[in-house]
């Protein structure tokens, strides 16, 4: 349905037993190998990554390998509900607790006793919710609100956040002593963006299973379609491809669709994710911008080797630099340093361009993420330049 070649190379690629994972890059086989490991046991999990990443897949792959599979997993998105009913959905409610408790309720950890239950966003749940959260993974009791007594349970908690826990810790948003209990294993969702070569196997994916659902003939995506995808930057990543292959193929059904024809739906969504990138409004394109930006920071550079150059021209010819008692006159003229060092090679300025980014990246170790924030750009057009200049490390 897409490309035939790499169809076919999806379909092989596809492990017998992904675990409801798609790709086949070194971070996701990881994760895979850590959700084989972790999942036979009792032991918390925290989940970390951008939103669209497939969290919950994740919870969803550990429950369903663990002993606990033949119960109902259940989830709750702790940064959707409001604070002071946060609480009650948890741990439950005895009746008269408060106003509109006209019978006593279940929670949560009731509910899920037995089984696993999964805290989304747990990095949005109040302090005064994380205590209490910490009861139960300690001691494995809670008491209902209202309540007087404890209820014992046995639930094994798998949370997931897209925030910096450690970061939120230092910031006294979310309590020390529940992330060293959740972060018994922590895996980790890379952004789509860091493992490109996933996209054709989720296309794929993702075609074949909205066409046979919906009954929808689909001549699928060339390979340069494929390859576009493949340079976007993907904010919502797994989530927002999914989005995009849906909303295509009910648009365009009967084509094939090319590159041109896929721009036409990501171009305004992408050049309002790249501006905030970019120093100041400007109608020009975002790949005309981010180049100009890359140029400027080129000829600042440029310039600040000039300076460099005239101060230490200053300090070493200068006439304060005389030792003394020699005779003026055997002071010969000294020529400016730009007249007297070799002529250098004029290089273009994609040559200039390519060996800036080849510093950044080495610089920075080859964090695509930190190199963009030292040359000012966006990851997205790191990535297309990487690929363009065929950097490797």
């Amino acid at each position: 349905m897409i490309a035939d070649s790499t169809a076919d190379t999806a379909r092989r690629a596809l492990p017998s037993s992904d675990l409801g994972l798609i790709g086949r890059s070194p971070a996701i086989q990881q994760v895979r190998e850590t959700i084989r490991q972790v999942a036979p046991t009792d032991l918390p999990v925290l989940i970390e990554g951008e939103s669209g990443t497939g969290k919950e897949l994740v919870a969803r792959a550990i429950h369903e390998n663990s002993p606990r599979r033949n119960k109902q997993m259940f989830t709750v998105n702790c940064g959707a509900i409001p604070e002071g009913i946060l609480e009650s959905e948890l741990f439950g409610h005895q009746r008269g607790a408060f106003t509109g408790a006209v019978e006593s309720r279940k929670g949560y950890f009731e509910l899920a006793d037995g089984s696993t239950l999964f805290l989304d966003e747990i990095g949005d749940m109040p302090l005064s919710t994380q205590v209490k959260v910490l009861r139960v993974l300690e001691q494995k009791e809670f008491m209902r609100v209202g309540g007087s007594t404890y209820i014992r349970v046995d639930v094994r908690i798998v949370a997931a956040t897209n925030k910096n826990l450690a970061q939120e810790v230092r910031d006294g948003r979310f309590r020390q002593d529940l992330y060293y209990r959740l972060n018994a294993v922590r895996i980790y969702l890379p952004p789509l963006r860091e493992r490109p070569e996933d996209i054709p196997l989720l296309v794929d994916y993702f075609v074949r299973t909205f066409c046979v659902q919906n009954h929808i003939e689909f001549e699928g995506f060339t390979r340069d379609a494929l390859e576009y995808m493949e340079s976007l930057y993907w904010p919502g990543n797994v989530r927002e491809l999914k989005n995009l292959i849906q909303t295509v193929i009910v648009l365009e059904k009967g084509r094939r669709i090319d590159r041109q024809i896929l721009s036409r739906y990501v171009e305004d969504q992408w050049v309002e994710v790249e501006s905030q990138f970019l120093p100041v409004p400007t109608k020009k394109s975002v790949d005309q911008a981010e180049r100009e930006l890359i140029y400027r920071v080129l000829l600042e550079l440029k310039s600040d080797m000039n300076q460099i150059k005239q101060l230490l021209f200053s300090q070493y010819f200068s006439p304060r630099s005389l030792q003394p008692g020699r005779p003026p006159g055997l002071l010969q003229p000294v020529q400016p340093i730009e007249d007297v060092e070799p002529e250098e090679e004029i290089k273009t300025l994609e040559e200039m361009e390519k060996e800036l980014i080849l510093k950044a990246l080495k610089k920075t170790n080859w964090s695509k993420r930190k190199a963009a924030q030292l040359l000012g750009i966006s990851e997205r057009t790191l990535y297309r330049k990487i690929n363009e200049y065929h950097l490797q490390k």
